[in-house]
């Protein structure tokens, strides 16, 4: 018999940007750049945590990019404590920075075992990120 899931609840949070280390690795001269992007970031809010992703970006045009990525986030979201992973997707037009994550499931450690969650984020370009996760435990 399992479990019903807990109750969601919605998570704000800032992120201050602590390294951000892009790496082209596919520069052909007629189509577009993929580059490599080490990050890591502090979280504050009702996650307060640090932040360490890798971020596969197709580079569209001087101010207009996709990218896709993995962090492995540690610390606290609510009252518990552990590890978990969030899989992003999202997008550069002009300044602002914008997308989509979501908790990878199976991911979560410690008493962070069992959490799910999506939530987004929004940014400009150099500045800190507003981000949300609606989160529960499985």
């Amino acid at each position: 018999m399992s479990s019903k899931p807990s109750p969601r609840t919605h998570a704000e949070a800032r992120i201050a940007v602590q390294t951000y280390e892009p790496e082209p690795y596919d520069e052909p001269s007629d189509a577009p750049a993929l580059v490599r992007i080490h990050v890591e970031e502090q979280f504050s809010g009702d996650i307060e945590a640090a932040g360490v992703a890798n971020f596969l970006q197709l580079s569209l045009a001087e101010d207009s990019a996709s990218f896709v990525g993995l962090e492995r986030v540690t610390g606290r979201v609510g009252e518990r404590s552990g590890t978990f992973v969030l899989q992003d997707e999202g997008t550069l037009e002009g300044t602002t920075v914008s997308g989509r994550w979501f908790v990878v499931p199976g991911s979560g450690t410690a008493e962070l075992d069992g959490l799910r969650g999506e939530g987004g984020f929004t940014a400009q370009v150099g500045e800190s990120a507003d981000v949300t996760l609606d989160y529960w435990f499985e």
